[in-house]
């Protein structure tokens, strides 16, 4: 039998074979003359802070022929063709002032960086190894804000319909992104949710891998999903674990966003096809009071199916917070209104 020592040794042997793996594609690259560049992602921040997000990555070159077809449909298996380069040192500049910040092992870019800044959607730029400053935009959330949302993505804004084990390969590298589905009223509902509160946050938080994060925020755009800042995660072994854990990366950004805004109450959506009720009954017991509600949407039969079968829900008759459930985002609005957290037209 195993021991659990063995067993993280292996993990650890994996981990750096993968690290190894990332450097012999970087030096490769390198020798081909291609330079590395920034994929930035929408952050967030505070009345004298900012949270940064991206990836920086050397993107092999497209002929013209090959960039008319991306345009016309992309695939995620492309986003995945990039080299991840690790430990770069990038530049972001916030407001005309410049802060040095070093990649993670997996090129991925995430700082917390002091800036002062209008609440609202602000531009800043980041660059890497003398490339052209790529513009990316932070939601700064205002001191008077109350109010936020924070949804998951996969079954609960767009259709997975696939069984669970293959949902992030399929959506990854196979799906066009033209063919995904959005969830019928989603896109709806968190729009009446922002224009009834205005300068609200959205964070979508997703155990989707930070390589599609493109997709996802083409996706969301085409069907007219509110922008907000994306918390994604990355893949791969670590050093004690075979794969990253989606649920310990979704308690930990749960966790960091009601330390980060004390004065807000979140809007919890998520669905029955992974672990958001068991998280956010977590989360709501843990802070009461920063939980506005929560709305979890229900897979359909074959959606269940797909997806292993529904999650234990837990009874919430006697929660503190509204807690409601429905197939779409059109019944989830409909008992939002029920419960008096959305204003009935």
């Amino acid at each position: 039998m195993t021991s659990p020592a063995e067993a993280n040794s292996k993990v650890l042997w994996l981990a750096r074979l993968e690290y190894g793996f990332h450097a012999w594609r970087e030096r490769r690259a390198r020798a081909r003359g291609q330079r590395a560049t920034v994929a930035a992602f929408p952050g967030y921040g505070g009345e004298d802070w900012v949270r940064v997000l991206g990836r920086v990555l050397i993107v092999p070159a497209m002929s013209k022929r090959r960039q008319r077809s991306e345009f016309a449909g992309v695939r995620g298996w492309r986003s995945f063709a990039a080299v991840a380069v690790a430990r770069a040192t990038v530049t972001v500049t916030i407001d005309g002032v410049e802060h040095h910040v070093v990649a993670d092992r997996g090129g991925v870019i995430d700082a917390t960086l002091p800036a002062r800044l209008d609440a609202g959607w602000q531009t800043i730029t980041m660059s890497v190894e003398g490339s052209a400053p790529i513009e990316t935009r932070v939601f700064v959330v205002g001191a008077e804000t109350r109010f936020g949302v924070i949804s998951d993505i996969d079954d609960t804004v767009m259709v997975t319909a696939l069984p669970r084990p293959f949902v992030a390969f399929w959506n990854s590298f196979v799906l066009n992104e033209h063919a995904r589905q959005p969830v019928p009223g989603m896109a709806v509902l968190l729009e009446r949710l922002v224009r009834d509160h205005p300068g609200a946050p959205i964070i979508y938080l997703s155990t989707g891998a930070w390589n599609v994060a493109p997709t996802l925020v083409r996706f969301l755009r085409r069907h007219l999903f509110p922008p907000g800042s994306m918390l994604l995660t990355d893949w791969g072994p670590t050093h004690d674990r075979w794969f990253r854990s989606g649920k310990a990366h979704k308690e930990e950004n749960l966790r960091r966003l009601a330390r980060e805004f004390p004065q807000m109450k979140w809007m919890l959506i998520g669905d029955d096809g992974q672990h958001d009720d068991e998280l956010y009954t977590a989360f709501t017991a843990e802070f009461p009071d920063r939980v506005r509600a929560v709305a979890i949407r229900k897979l359909s039969p074959t959606e269940a199916v797909l997806a292993g079968g529904r999650t234990a829900v837990n009874d919430h008759t006697a929660a503190e917070v509204p807690w409601v459930s429905d197939i779409d985002g059109a019944g989830l609005l409909d008992r939002l209104a029920e419960v008096g957290v959305i204003d009935e037209d």
